[in-house]
Parts: C-alpha cells; sequence; structure tokens
C-alpha cells in the first residue's frame, strides 16, 4: 500500500489488487496526526486482509458496481475507525496478534451477570471488580446493556442504539472506563452485538416505519401475506407464543392498511436485511464503535438467522457463514484483538462450522451443556462420553465456551442419529428430560419451569438456576455434589469455562422475577435473579450451603489454574466400561491428567485391568494424595477425580 498520496493498494498476500476505489477512500481517510509509523501498520493490516473482505462480499453479492462502491465506502470507515482507536487498545492489538492463542489458557475463567441484577448498574460492577478478582475471572460478559424498549425487551436483545448505554445503566463513557479497568486487571470485557435484528424502536427502524426507502431496505418488508406465507412454509416457528410464523404486522405509512415485517423472535424484533450491503456496512461501523470503547470479545447473537432465501429454512445458510467470514475480516484490518464468540442453537453439525479462525473463534457448547444435565438426570453417561468423542475436537487457534447453565433456556440439542446409536429415542428421551427437570418425572430431584411450554406435544424448554435444576431447591442430599460436578466437568474439558454469576453460592429460582413489568410472559426471568446478597455473605462459612458450594468451586478453579495440560482443547475420552461414568484424558508434555465423572447416586468402581495402560501411582489433583491405580479406582457419588499420570503417550 502506498503512502500518504498514493492511490493505489499493493496486492494482498492472496494476490488480489485492492480496488482503486478503495486505495482511494484509505487515503482521504487518513488524519494529519497519523504518524507514518502508524499508517504503516494499518496499511499493513490492509494488505493482509482486504482482498479476502472484497473476496467475500463479492460472494454474497456478486461483482459489479453497486459492491464495488460499498466496499470503497467501507474501506474509508475502516480507516477511519482504526484512527480513532485508542492508544491502549492499538498496543493490546500488537500484543495479541504476537499471541493469537491467548485465550486457551487454563487462568481463563468466564462470568456472566446482568448488570441491573447484579450490580445495579455499571458504578457497581466496578465495585464488584475485587470480588470478580476474587474469584479469579479473567473474562467477564456483561448481558445486553444497550438502549431497549422500556419493559419487555427480550432481556436487552432487542437493541434501540448500539451507541448508548440503558441510561439506568450508566453511558458509554461509563462502560469504555469500565473497560479500561479490567483489561488492567486481566479481565477481558464481553458484551452481546445483536446483528440479526434491531427493535422497532432502533431510528433506522422508525425510519422504516415512517416510509423512508433507504432505511425500508434495512428490513423485509412485504406489502401482502403472498411472500410471507411462502417463507413460512419452510421456516420454523421460534416463539410462538409471542406471535404466530416469522412476520408481524406492521401499519403503512399512511396508516390507511398494513404490510409484513420479518421477526424471527419477538414482534419488536425486526431481522435485518444482509441482502442489502449497506446493511452490513452500517452493522460493520456499528460493531468497530464498540471495539473501540474497549470490548474484547462479541457474543455475535443468532448467527444462524442472518441470511433469508426462500424456499429453504433461512438458517445456517453459506451466506451467514460468508457474512461472519466478512465481519471477522473488518475486525482484523481495524480493531484486530477483537474476538467473535457464536451463539448458534442448532444442530450439532451445524455448530462446528462457525468455529475457525477465520470466522468465529469461540462458540459456545451447548451439546455438552445439555448432556451434563441428561446425563445427572439418567445417571447414564454415554451420551456426554459419546459427545466428547466425537464433538469435542476443534480447528487450532478456537475454542469452545462451556458452562453448565446460561441466561437463556435449555433446550435438548442431540442429535437424533447420535441417541439412535446408543439405543436411545431420542424423541422419548427428550419428553423424559422435560418432564423430569420441570418435577413431572417421580423422584425427580430439579425443579426447573418450562419455557414455551406445549403440554399437547410435550416439547418445551427448561429455565431454572443451577442450584434449582440441581436439586438444592428441592433439599435433595446429592444436590451440592452435582453442582460441583458438573461444574468440575467445564472446567476440565478443554474451554473457556463460563459461571452464570450468583451460581457459585447457589443461588435459587426467583419466582418473584415473574411479577415484575414485562416478564411474566417469559419464564426464563426465573434464572437471571437478583444479587443474591445473602448467599455471597455466606460464602465463606463451611457450615451452609452457600460456603460449601463457593469453597469446593474456589478449590477447583485454583486447582486448575495450577494445571497446564487443561489448557487448550486436546481431550481423548477413555473407556472405563462403565455407563454411569465420564472420562477422558487430558494430554500434557510427558505427563496426562485423567478425569473420571461419576452421574450415579452411588459409588461407581474402575477395576484394575482397565487401568492397567496408565502407570501407578497417579497424583489425586483434588484431594491432594496419591492414588495407586494397581488397586483400581472408586469415585464416590456424584463425584469426580483428577488424576495426574507420567506418560509416553495417551491411552483410549
Amino acid at each position: 500500500m502506498t503512502g500518504r498520496r498514493g492511490t493505489r493498494l499493493e496486492n494482498t498476500p492472496s494476490g488480489r489488487p485492492v480496488p482503486q476505489d478503495a486505495a482511494a477512500a484509505v487515503t482521504a481517510a487518513r488524519r494529519p496526526g497519523t504518524t507514518d509509523a502508524q499508517w504503516a501498520t494499518l496499511m499493513a493490516r490492509f494488505d493482509r486482509h482486504f482482498g479476502r473482505l472484497e473476496h467475500l462480499l463479492e460472494q454474497v453479492y456478486g461483482p459489479g458496481e453497486a459492491t464495488a462502491r460499498e466496499l470503497a465506502l467501507l474501506a474509508g470507515q475502516l480507516a477511519t475507525s482504526w484512527q480513532e482507536r485508542p492508544a491502549d487498545l492499538h498496543a493490546l492489538d500488537d500484543a495479541r496478534e504476537a499471541d493469537p492463542t491467548w485465550f486457551t489458557s487454563q487462568r481463563m475463567l468466564g462470568g456472566v451477570l446482568y448488570v441491573d441484577r447484579f450490580a445495579g448498574d455499571l458504578a457497581g460492577v466496578r465495585r464488584a471488580i475485587p470480588y470478580l478478582e476474587e474469584l479469579g475471572l479473567t473474562y467477564l460478559h456483561l448481558m445486553p446493556l444497550f438502549e431497549a424498549p422500556a419493559e419487555n425487551s427480550d432481556g436487552g436483545y432487542a437493541v434501540s442504539s448500539y451507541r448508548a448505554v440503558d441510561p439506568s445503566l450508566g453511558t458509554m463513557a461509563e462502560l469504555a472506563d469500565l473497560a479500561t479497568e479490567l483489561r488492567a486487571r486481566g479481565i477481558a470485557l464481553v458484551v452481546d452485538f445483536i446483528f440479526n435484528h434491531t427493535s422497532d424502536e432502533h431510528a433506522w427502524a422508525r425510519a422504516a416505519r415512517a416510509g423512508d426507502p433507504e432505511h425500508e431496505a434495512f428490513y423485509w418488508f412485504f406489502p401482502d401475506r403472498t411472500l410471507p406465507d411462502a417463507y413460512e412454509r419452510t421456516v420454523r416457528e421460534i416463539f410462538p407464543d409471542d406471535h404466530p410464523g416469522s412476520f408481524v404486522p406492521v401499519p403503512t405509512p399512511d396508516g390507511a392498511g398494513e404490510r409484513w415485517v420479518w421477526a424471527t423472535f419477538h414482534s419488536f424484533q425486526w431481522d435485518l436485511n444482509y441482502a442489502n450491503p449497506a446493511v452490513f456496512r452500517a452493522m460493520a461501523g456499528e460493531m468497530l464503535f464498540l471495539a473501540n470503547q474497549g470490548v474484547d470479545i462479541l457474543r455475535m447473537d443468532a448467527v444462524a438467522f442472518i441470511w433469508k432465501q426462500l424456499g429453504t429454512s433461512c438458517e445456517s445458510l453459506p451466506q451467514a457463514h460468508l457474512l461472519l467470514q466478512a465481519f471477522n475480516a473488518v475486525c482484523r484490518i481495524a480493531a484486530p484483538a477483537v474476538l467473535f464468540k457464536s451463539e448458534a442453537i442448532v444442530h450439532p453439525d451445524e455448530v462446528i462450522e462457525y468455529i475457525s479462525v477465520d470466522e468465529c473463534q469461540l462458540s459456545y457448547d451447548p451439546l455438552q451443556m445439555a448432556l451434563i444435565w441428561s446425563s445427572l438426570a439418567t445417571r447414564d453417561g454415554r451420551l456426554l462420553q459419546q459427545a466428547l468423542e466425537r464433538r469435542h475436537a476443534l480447528p487450532p487457534g478456537t475454542s469452545w465456551v462451556s458452562y453448565v447453565r446460561s441466561h437463556d433456556d435449555i433446550g435438548w440439542t442431540f442429535a437424533d442419529e447420535d441417541a439412535a446409536e446408543l439405543g436411545i429415542d431420542a424423541a422419548a428421551h427428550r419428553r423424559f428430560l422435560n418432564r423430569f427437570f420441570v418435577d413431572r418425572f417421580p423422584g425427580s430431584f430439579a425443579r426447573g419451569v418450562p419455557f414455551q411450554d406445549n403440554p399437547r406435544t410435550g416439547d418445551c424448554r427448561i429455565a431454572g438456576t443451577t442450584a434449582s435444576l440441581a436439586g438444592l431447591e428441592a433439599g435433595d442430599a446429592g444436590a451440592v455434589d452435582r453442582i460441583v460436578l458438573a461444574h468440575a466437568i467445564v472446567l476440565s474439558t478443554g474451554a473457556i469455562p463460563l459461571l452464570f454469576l450468583g451460581d457459585e453460592v447457589g443461588q435459587l429460582n426467583d419466582y418473584a422475577a415473574l411479577d415484575e413489568p414485562g416478564h411474566g410472559e417469559d419464564t426464563r426471568w426465573v434464572n437471571r435473579p437478583r444479587y443474591p446478597a445473602g448467599a455471597y455473605a455466606r460464602r465463606d462459612d463451611p457450615s451452609t450451603d452457600a460456603g460449601r458450594i463457593y469453597a469446593r468451586l474456589r478449590h477447583l478453579i485454583d486447582v486448575r489454574r495450577r494445571t497446564p495440560e487443561l489448557a487448550g482443547n486436546a481431550l481423548i475420552t477413555f473407556d472405563t466400561h462403565n455407563p454411569h461414568l465420564v472420562a477422558y484424558q487430558r494430554p500434557g508434555p510427558g505427563t496426562l491428567v485423567l478425569v473420571v465423572a461419576n452421574m450415579a447416586d452411588d459409588p461407581q468402581h474402575v477395576d484394575a485391568t482397565t487401568l492397567s495402560g496408565l502407570p501407578s501411582p497417579a497424583q489425586d489433583l483434588l484431594a491432594g494424595d496419591v492414588v495407586d491405580l494397581r488397586a483400581g479406582l472408586t469415585v464416590p457419588a456424584h463425584g469426580v477425580v483428577w488424576l495426574r499420570v507420567e506418560h509416553g503417550g495417551t491411552h483410549a
């Protein structure tokens, strides 16, 4: 790429010359205060990544003048955004480019919270930083905190402005200051990038409602039901309790009639029309604005839904991946420290397709989460063991984000064909899990709440805190052990483990949350409790449930931080020949850690013959003693062991 007065970019590594119009736009965007050294850094990133960005957008929109025009506008936008990026974030860009797998350390630990419910406001989050450090967090996900409709905003997932914080929580300047302080304490800031849709109160939606043609083209408007009916023949219904189908009526600008707008989720969440390249460029601008506030990781919401095509399910289409890769290329040029985390609650074969260094470097692991709960309900670990063997491996430079439960509901996302291999009827198993976790099955320890319940079909999804789902609310004797066991799995399988803050002190379902304005129709609010002050006050009292849970989870976290074998994603399953046990090995240089988790209500034994391929003795990392594997291994009810042994290879 040439200097200040140049109008041409050199060929990219792929051999694609950067278009002259784009080169001119970049040159025109250079600011007088930008030094030659700074400019050279930016030009190097353009040289490496702009050809890929151009190629991706041409695959989506086709080559031609319209695409070239958008690319030129986008190129100037990238150069401007990079120059607006604070100096400390430029330094972070350089550091993370030099260490691109920084997030795969065993010291990584995530926490997630709603700002208002956990801390009141952003100032409250800053006051909570000493506790976050006490817990060992290195990653903090603030649930959607942007300006959104009053009362019901789908928990903040209906965004009215990506550049304004909800005034009750604080300001964008406070968010940027919080990001700076978190970064100084070694904690990465994570926020949601809700890019499939906006709220119907967003400025773009208001303009579209009023009939502005430019912004009408930002959404999917139809004058009658002809095309909506055609789309709905193949598109699934997501929230039938909110509205039937995927479209909602909107008055015409003159108020004399109605038209239809695409709303996959709630009626107040209008899907963006990515068939319009101006939408991609506009959302890239919003994304880079957030990156420049100091956001480290963007949770890419509802990734499967961003591209629509008649006659398809409109989920996980090829263009969705191309657009994500194009957003990735945008960040590699203008904010390379930023990572993407995909949220794809789809078939396991589709989840993995979003994960790569060129698309989303991180991804939630909804399958592992669902199968942990399935294993606890059935006392059978085979589905989880199978998933770890078959679906856990990831491309280099990427990572899962694993979790016991999220802010959302639990859906039983395992593949029917996987269950069939184990002789399990998938539909019947899902019906059983739904009954079990809402206490409709005899002997259930769980006290979950159904979400989107359909008594006729038995279909629903499950809401509930970890403690309520694991039996603490019901007073079940195994509850604390189950809570610890579930977290021990997500802390040891190779991922960024994520805690919903409050679960580490055993918070229960908050049924009163359903009485709050805008919550009554969404039972997921029971698992989004307000700050459990009493439980936190008891966290150092070993005579309480909160104290027992907190001490044991802190012990797991501390041991994990000292165990380098638990870094990265490498995992080899271990066959114990016992369906109640889930076992896997985490290899290191010259050592490995064998994890054995017991999903049953009684102790389970692994005989010495099964363990004979491993050297003895083994170091029990959690108990702090030595185990003679020549005598076999007994794991307590709902227990887990992390055993380190020396090895010259791995053992299956």
